[in-house]
């Protein structure tokens, strides 16, 4: 199928409208209901409903649209990726959540560069839900997240067992923010801790949220291998008796894309968790 056919079907749905979309893509509007014509006939749907307002998407339209984002996506990431760079076997495709960015997926990247050599390599730092998509695409190899998904093909194994715990800096323990931590998290929280579910302050990302905290005060829940080191300089103090919650992370890729250089990145990995001390987040630029 064109893909230009499906940039303007998301694109007309995005707009609301052919005639807003066509002046979007810089078409005529002629050429939109043309593009749609054939895409309908292809499909053998109707994917719009088209009146005086707008365009109202049919219930076949509203399946069409994960379809349709899919074939763009996975395109896009072939333009990107092809033709290999020179003297490149292949490419591997790594994903990891945002606060796994340093040191976990650093640390990661670095030694596939080192004892991989010869395959280029491409990390996406993104949401948990956003690289499960793209597993399940074909898009990534692998990718570490804090909450899997199950499906037929999808090979889960847990790496870390880690727990959130409650920290705040000793001298300036005000106010308490929430870091958001998933929806899972959420739930736990406000049950153990009715009294924090309206925190005045919040953060979505953790790494944000704790040098918050370091410069400014307060409390909040944060990765145990996170703030070890600042526990242990006396730079944060753990609060007594609060709750903790338990947070692993995961390992995840289809078993459809598994291959021996996939399993050789994964013991590096391994190799990587073991031996990574300092999950403190701090960067230190070479200035």
């Amino acid at each position: 199928m064109d893909i230009d056919l499906a940039r303007t079907f998301l694109e007309i749905v995005r707009c609301g409208s052919l005639a807003a979309a066509a002046q979007k893509l810089h078409v005529t509007q002629t050429a939109i209901t043309a593009r749609v014509q054939k895409l309908e006939s292809q499909l053998s749907s109707t994917l719009f409903v088209r009146n005086r307002a707008g365009a109202r998407l049919t219930t076949d339209g509203e399946a069409f649209v994960v379809y349709a984002n899919q074939l763009v996506q996975t395109w896009d990431a072939a333009r990107r990726n092809l033709p290999l760079p020179d003297g490149f076997r292949n490419v591997l495709h790594i994903g990891g959540e945002v606060s796994l960015c340093n040191p976990l997926m650093l640390s990661w990247a670095r030694e596939i560069r080192q004892h991989i050599p010869a395959y280029a390599l491409r990390t996406e730092i993104a949401s948990g839900e956003s690289l499960l998509k793209q597993l399940e695409m074909g898009v990534l190899d692998a990718a570490l997240v804090y909450q899997p998904e199950y499906w037929p093909q999808l090979q889960v194994e847990q790496l870390l067992e880690e727990k959130l715990i409650l920290v705040r800096e000793p001298t300036r323990p005000e106010p308490y923010i929430y870091v958001d931590w998933g929806n899972a998290f959420r739930r736990q929280h406000d049950a153990a801790l009715p009294d924090k579910a309206r925190a005045a302050l919040g953060f979505n990302l953790g790494p944000l949220a704790l040098q918050y905290i370091l410069q400014n005060g307060g409390a909040g829940y944060f990765r145990t291998r996170v703030v070890q080191a600042y526990l242990d300089s006396g730079a944060l103090e753990r609060v007594p008796k609060a709750p903790e919650f338990s947070y692993p992370t995961y390992l995840v890729y289809s078993r459809d894309r598994d291959s021996p250089v996939l399993q050789q990145a994964f013991e590096l990995l391994r190799k990587v968790i073991k031996s990574d001390s300092d999950w403190s987040q701090r960067w230190d630029p070479l200035i």
